[in-house]
């Protein structure tokens, strides 16, 4: 963006409203993509300007009728700047993040929060999950969003969060602590099941594990390509960790245990593979797909199937 476009911007608006129309028309004008945490260009100026200013996501009209300080309107038109130049998702530039309604802390070290297994924790896996939980897994945690979620929504519960990441979990740790749940969410680094003990059993297990098929990630936009691959790619069919979570979670779940599943748009290739597996295929009211439970049951039945590789 033209230096003198934003120092124009600087000089003439005043309001925090002025700020964000201007954000839009900047957006509108150089086609950005959204898609993580929002889907159009106000709700993403509001998501990179609001936090930016210390405010809440949620402000009256007066205050988006205040004026603004130089200092403020400067530091939000480089953002918006970086936003257009960088394609750098608005999270990242404000370092934060929402899921199930908490705020976390994000940089490029993982992916932006945005599964739809939020709708699921609010709604604490009805009807699928019988009891209480007491001890939970949230496999691939990354930032730890998933894994702090479920232990506001199940307050008895301990939750393991294991990433294969050490920059991951450097980031779920900071979350952890700002969060004060020290004591109920422990960081474990695993590549999946590797470091836990032989017998390790859990009510619930949580995974939004890397699912972006090979297809899909040649097609990625921009803003996709600052997070880390890592988190993203699982192969030519977006299945390669899945497969290996299905062949094993039977062994790490009660005998009433629960596995919950993201695989995204990858969910035309299981479905093929696996017409004999009877998926149960979340359907959301707040948006989003790709969502699948089994019961330990129904991971026994099948687990020749998942052992076997896929022709």
């Amino acid at each position: 963006m033209d230096k003198l476009f934003i120092d124009e911007a600087v000089s003439e608006l005043s309001t925090v409203n002025d700020m964000m129309r201007w954000a839009v028309s900047c957006f509108n004008e150089a086609d950005l993509f959204y898609g993580h945490g929002t889907d159009n260009g106000w709700d993403e100026a509001v998501q990179l300007m609001l936090p930016s200013l210390h405010l809440p996501p949620f402000i009256s009209d007066d205050i988006k009728a205040a004026r603004l300080t130089r200092s403020e309107r400067q530091l939000l038109a480089e953002l918006v700047a970086r936003r257009v130049e960088e394609r750098l998702p608005a999270p990242y530039l404000t370092n934060k993040a929402w899921f199930a309604g908490l705020e976390f802390y994000v940089d490029e070290r993982v992916i932006v929060p945005r599964s739809p297994i939020a709708e699921l924790i609010a709604q604490r896996f009805a009807p699928w999950l019988q009891g209480e939980p007491r001890r939970i897994m949230d496999l691939c945690t990354g930032s730890g969003c998933i894994a702090i979620a479920l232990a506001y929504a199940f307050p008895e519960a301990e939750v393991d969060a294991l990433d294969i990441s050490v920059d991951a979990l450097n980031v779920a740790e900071i979350n952890i602590q700002h969060h004060g749940l020290e004591e109920r969410v422990i960081p474990i680094l695993s590549d999946l099941w590797q470091a836990l003990p032989e017998g390790d059993q859990y009510d619930l297990i949580v995974s939004n594990p890397p699912y972006v098929d090979e297809e899909d990630m040649a097609d990625l936009p921009d803003e996709f390509h600052h997070e880390p691959e890592l988190a993203l790619a699982s192969g030519f069919d977006g299945l390669d960790l899945t497969r290996q979570i299905l062949a094993k979670a039977a062994d790490f779940l009660t005998d009433e245990g629960l596995l919950v599943v993201e695989v995204g748009n990858s969910q035309v290739h299981l479905s093929a593979q696996y017409p004999q597996v009877p998926f149960t295929w979340v359907e959301f009211e707040q948006g989003g797909h790709g969502v699948f439970v089994l019961t330990k049951a129904q991971l026994l039945a099948h687990r020749d199937l998942f052992v076997t590789e896929p022709s």
